[in-house]
């Protein structure tokens, strides 16, 4: 007998994991946008409109990590997102 409280989370797990996998963020590209910062302007590739979880530098100035521009631009879909 298969007890449901220990196999629900296992497959609710392999569901997500399933779906995950078929989504492509290209599908949800706006047009790159840029954005005036102190060290340069950082390119940013946004995606859908109410998410910035993908949201990513794709050009950076130098003496910028890939990480500073990439929370650049999280936080330029998130000033969008509120506006």
């Amino acid at each position: 007998m298969i007890k449901t409280s220990k196999t629900m989370p296992l497959l609710a797990c392999a569901a997500l994991l399933a779906l995950t996998g078929c989504i492509d963020p290209k599908d949800y590209e706006t047009t790159p946008v840029k954005v005036e910062t102190s060290k340069g302007v950082v390119v940013c590739q946004l995606y859908k409109k109410r998410q910035v979880i993908w949201d990513e530098a794709v050009s950076i100035p130098p003496g910028m990590t890939i990480k500073e521009g990439d929370q650049i631009c999280i936080n330029e879909g998130l000033r969008r997102l509120k506006s």
